[in-house]
């Protein structure tokens, strides 16, 4: 694909526009400018897990679990991480691989309702 004028400017420029696109639920946009951000600072979360989120709602479930185990990588008590990796694997229909995520997700929120890993 051949850059647009979403993908130049500075990393703050294009993190703010990947926002700007997520929000308008333009997800598939805000993926590809993420994607550049993640590859140039993939150390961080931020980046990633919106990417991720991005991934998640445009139902690009693979690559959505993809980022969400790298943010795992990098931030293991990420509970946002670890809840949106449960949905993605029940999206998937791996429930048993997803309700690890799901109780861990609860127990670093302090949620230990009933049902509280698939609320």
């Amino acid at each position: 694909m051949s850059e647009t004028y979403y993908e130049f400017g500075t990393a703050a420029d294009r993190w703010d526009r990947a926002q700007m696109f997520f929000e308008a639920k333009e997800y598939v946009t805000a993926a590809r400018i993420l994607g550049g951000l993640v590859g140039e600072v993939p150390e961080q979360v931020a980046p990633r897990l919106l990417l991720a989120r991005s991934y998640f709602h445009s139902a690009r479930l693979g690559k959505a679990e993809e980022e969400l185990r790298a943010v795992l990588e990098l931030d293991p008590v990420e509970t946002y991480a670890h809840l949106m990796l449960g949905r993605t694997l029940e999206r998937q229909g791996r429930a048993a691989d997803a309700a690890p995520h799901l109780r861990v997700a609860a127990a670093l929120t302090g949620d230990f309702g009933p049902g509280a890993a698939h609320a």
